[in-house]
């Protein structure tokens, strides 16, 4: 496979440093809900909307994470994340993790909205979901998703290749083509988990 270079070029104009526009093979939905592999049977988008903080920069601060001028080369995977919210798919947003403002970037970020996470990093390093979520400023734990808690009859069920996941969901790394699914909302709430995503070429 031609692996093609997804990266944000950096160049120094008017000695200020310029972002240039990450490109990305991507398959974008239309309405913005992530794709599955085999996802004729896409569940309808979500009414819950949680964009891309404004101040992307504090909240990779808060995730432990630095902000660099360029992505890192050093390691370079993605991950894919699908968030269901009461058996409707949540739009993960484009630029998180991306300060355009400043010019800065996270190494756990996004693009576009396919819910395809970048974890491109100068150093080796592990991520987890947990620095990810910290970083869209939608908290998970065993009990908390965003502004969702359980009980009531709402659970949070988090799951790796279709396989359901044990303890704390923040702690869950991120490799390479691994495709995760946040499921929140009551048992009734049928949803049908991924287990694979079709990865375009390039990444």
């Amino acid at each position: 496979m031609h692996k093609r270079r997804i990266a944000i070029g950096v160049a120094v104009l008017a000695g200020a440093v310029t972002l240039a526009a990450c490109g990305s093979d991507s398959k974008k939905d239309p309405a913005g809900t992530p794709s599955a592999a085999g996802g004729d049977d896409k569940p309808a988008a979500s009414s819950v909307s949680w964009p891309a903080p404004s101040d992307a920069s504090a909240q990779v601060k808060a995730a432990g994470l630095p902000m660099l001028g360029q992505e890192g080369q050093v390691l370079h995977i993605h991950s894919h994340l699908d968030v269901f919210v009461d058996g409707k798919a949540v739009t993960v947003p484009a630029e998180i993790g991306i300060d355009v403002p400043k010019q800065q970037i996270s190494p756990l970020h996004t693009h576009d909205t396919t819910g395809v996470v970048h974890i491109e990093s100068p150093v080796q390093a592990e991520f987890t979901l947990g620095q990810f979520m910290t970083e869209w400023n939608v908290p998970i734990g065993n009990d908390v998703l965003g502004t969702f808690k359980t009980g009531g009859g709402k659970e949070l069920h988090v799951y790796v290749n279709g396989k359901e996941q044990t303890g704390d969901p923040a702690a869950i790394k991120l490799g390479a083509h691994e495709e995760i699914a946040v499921v929140y909302g009551a048992p009734a709430d049928k949803v049908q988990v991924p287990s694979t995503y079709a990865w375009p070429e390039g990444l």
